[in-house]
């Protein structure tokens, strides 16, 4: 992410840590972020400070000689820092937070499984657990840096949190929101049954899945349709990923134009902050010049080529329903009528076949079918706008969230068979 990378150091430990604090991943006191500039010199959160609130002029600087510069004193935890760059000079920025989901891993001891679904191993790297060090000693950062020595790119720490490091402070941050992602995703999946991993060959499938081969568009003359749904799109996916819908390297969004051709989002720029000139026009087998559209852009196209009723699509992997995709539970509709109106019966498709053969994948979104899960990778959404295919995934997750709620409570009632006749008639819903 260039136009990150180019701000001064201070002013990504600004940005990224209100992203983290505003996402609910750390609070007013806890967590520190930490660069490692060109000239050896680390700049770093500061000690005491609320976290919710920091400006250019608190970030601290400790020079390569141990010469502190700013108005604040570096993070208790700056030994640790300083300790994981000596052992790992291939790092340029460390994360280090206190997410719910990550300290449950952190207080049982364990470490979440990135295996459930592709892209999470490939995002995070290998994953450490750090013994238990009292917070701010040389023995914490000795256990911690032991373990990125190792080669370990995150380590949970015994009791305590998660610390990432990578060549940079978006990356380090992307591994950091995937880990949480995946924690979560392991969380809500083993209230459900037990979590079912990929192994090592369908990992590999999915990471040599190449992107499209398609030639470029000669010119690309944004029409007022198009212009509106651009911003349309960006106004949704910025609020996709504010509200965990989407992460900030997952998720992607498409939109039909009259003239056949669509409009979707890219391959690798970060959802939060997506623009409308990002985004990627689709005609005829051919793409914007200059841009790459989303890896998953073939089944948006076999989707909109195989059904003329679909005038958006959405791929996803909210934690929630994606807990049904990684266990062998079924997710039912039938809990309120919104959501079976909604979302009706989903079905699950193969792990794979969203990119090994998106054209049979394309034919179970009939009128009938808006959604479908595919194992062990995504949710498929189906609509016909923008607006209505978000509404659905937005029901969607809240449904399975109710789902995932009652295992705390008792056992489900559906709604019956004759209910649900009487939804399908008094709402003229599409049937088998």
């Amino acid at each position: 992410m260039k136009r990150f990378d180019s701000l001064h150091p201070a002013e990504q430990i600004v940005i990224m840590m209100d992203r983290i604090y505003t996402g609910g991943m750390t609070t007013t006191s806890g967590g520190n972020l930490s660069i490692l500039d060109d000239n050896g010199d680390i700049w770093i959160s500061p000690a005491g400070i609320d976290k919710g609130n920091l400006t250019f002029k608190d970030i601290v600087c400790v020079k390569a000689d141990g010469t502190v510069v700013g108005i604040h004193k570096p993070s208790s935890e700056f030994p640790f820092h300083k300790r994981i760059y000596e052992m790992r000079p291939d790092l340029k920025a460390i994360v280090h937070a206190h997410p719910p989901a990550l300290v449950a891993f952190s207080i049982v001891r364990k470490i979440p499984n990135t295996k459930l679904i592709p892209n999470m191993r490939l995002v995070c790297g290998g994953v450490g657990l750090a013994e238990y060090g009292l917070p701010g000693s040389r023995d914490l950062g000795d256990k911690i840096a032991k373990e990125f020595a190792k080669g370990s790119d995150a380590v949970i720490l015994e009791n305590h949190g998660i610390v990432v490091g990578n060549t940079s402070l978006y990356e380090a941050f992307m591994a950091f929101e995937t880990l949480e992602y995946c924690a979560r995703l392991e969380i809500n999946g083993a209230k459900l049954g037990k979590p079912i991993g990929l192994n090592d060959e369908q990992i590999e499938i999915s990471r040599n899945k190449n992107h499209a081969d398609m030639e470029d568009l000669e010119t690309v003359d944004l029409s007022t349709e198009e212009r509106g749904v651009r911003r349309e799109m960006c106004q949704l996916i910025h609020r996709a990923y504010k509200q965990k819908l989407f992460t900030s390297t997952q998720g992607t969004f498409s939109q039909k134009l009259s003239d056949g051709s669509f409009v979707i989002t890219p391959y690798s720029v970060d959802r939060n902050h997506i623009v409308c000139d990002d985004l990627v026009r689709v005609k005829d087998g051919k793409k914007e010049a200059g841009k790459l559209p989303s890896r998953s852009v073939t089944m948006h196209q076999a989707i909109y080529n195989g059904q003329a009723h679909v005038n958006a699509v959405i791929i996803a992997h909210p934690p929630n329903i994606m807990a049904f995709a990684v266990t062998d539970q079924v997710f039912d509709s039938r809990t309120i009528p919104e959501s079976y109106i909604m979302l009706r019966e989903i079905p699950k498709l193969p792990f794979g076949i969203t990119f090994m053969n998106p054209e049979e994948a394309a034919t179970y979104f009939d009128p009938a079918t808006p959604i479908a899960l595919v194992e062990n990778d995504c949710a498929v959404i189906t609509g016909s706008s923008l607006l209505n295919a978000f509404d659905r995934l937005e029901v969607l997750e809240y449904s399975a969230k109710a789902v995932i709620a009652t295992r705390d409570l008792g056992e489900i009632v559906v709604i019956n068979d004759e209910q649900v006749d009487e939804l399908e008639e008094a709402f003229d819903l599409p049937r088998k």
